[in-house]
């Protein structure tokens, strides 16, 4: 895998994760943990995108 194509895989990921995050917020019976879990894997992903952007 060709670092492009990483840094594309990653991106879908943060953005998938984005509307996870979205949808949660907007449901009453979603939970709070789950939220704080799916903004901490976009975060890490968030992080790597730029750590692998800047080399």
């Amino acid at each position: 895998m060709t670092l492009s194509s990483h840094l594309e895989e990653l991106r879908k990921k943060h953005q998938h994760l984005s509307d996870a995050v979205e949808e949660a917020l907007k449901s009453p019976s979603s939970d709070d943990l789950e939220i704080v879990k799916l903004k901490k894997q976009k975060l890490q992903i968030k992080e790597e995108i730029t750590r692998l952007s800047t080399h």
